[in-house]
């Protein structure tokens, strides 16, 4: 499932293509995502101009002034820009027109993506209402960390995971913060101190930070606007590698189940 990395990435990388652009046509192949995509989105965005392109956790927000366009990538999905005329693959639903002479495209084998549309304030969206911090903004720091998880006994590991303690901070990332914080993905979120969630604050910077800079992981289905793919995961330290030696110490990385979701681990290195 693309993470916030890949979703950076993807905004980074389709902003040139759309700001200042006016939306020629749209084509709506299959509606039938995750949520309905709404019947009268052609007549909507038909002739109105793209003012900015952002992210706020893994939704790309579309501002056409006149409301904004939500996009998610959902588990197998990705944005490309392709020359209009390209023939679309089986799993191409949706296209944004351009007069450029580009196209937006979503491409979604899986249908868990989203592409919704609202003439009110898009971060009060019931989508976006709820979510916590920015993990790469100056407000999330380890004393906020350290204040919203006193009252919770889920593992740290499902805690980074929970959208409302911070967004965007999926599997691969919540893995890879841990180790390179050196905490066990297993203890509970209220047994980490207030020092070690700084570690880990900034772990998760670092992390997400690198992941961005190496175009994120494409492990799945994900591949950049360009139809490019990420190579973060030639760096994985735990993610994917059970049985493996440590980078660091040589131990075995370990594999559990924590929320349905696997967790990798260094024994050794994070306690």
């Amino acid at each position: 499932m693309p993470e916030l990395p890949e979703v950076e990435v993807t905004c980074r990388s389709i902003e040139p293509h759309l700001v200042k652009q006016y939306v020629t046509n749209v084509i709506v192949r299959n509606p039938r995502l995750r949520w309905p995509i709404p019947d009268d989105l052609k007549k909507i965005l038909t002739g109105l101009r793209i003012s900015t392109v952002t992210r706020r956790g893994k939704y790309l927000l579309v501002d056409c002034s006149e409301g904004t366009l939500i996009l998610h990538l959902g588990m197998s999905g990705s944005l490309l820009v392709q020359h209009i005329g390209t023939p679309p693959q089986k799993h191409d639903h949706f296209d944004l027109i351009l007069d450029s002479g580009m196209t937006l495209r979503l491409r979604d084998p899986r249908r868990f993506g989203a592409v919704l549309w609202t003439t009110n304030d898009v971060m009060c969206h019931r989508l976006l209402a709820h979510l916590g911090p920015e993990p790469l903004s100056e407000t999330f720091n380890g004393t906020l960390l350290y204040k919203n998880t006193r009252n919770r006994n889920a593992s740290i590991k499902e805690t980074l995971m929970n959208n409302r303690i911070v967004v965007g901070v999926g599997n691969i990332y919540a893995n890879e913060a841990l180790f390179r914080a050196g905490i066990n993905p297993k203890i509970a979120a209220c047994k980490v101190g207030l020092n070690r969630y700084v570690r880990l604050v900034t772990a998760i910077k670092e992390t997400l930070e690198l992941a961005i800079n190496a175009g994120g992981s494409s492990i799945s289905n994900f591949v950049h606007s360009d139809n490019s793919q990420g190579y973060f995961q030639q760096q994985y330290s735990v993610y994917q590698r059970t049985g493996k030696s440590c980078r660091k110490c040589e131990s075995v990385i370990r594999q559990i189940k924590q929320g349905q979701r696997s967790s990798f681990y260094c024994p050794s290195c994070q306690k």
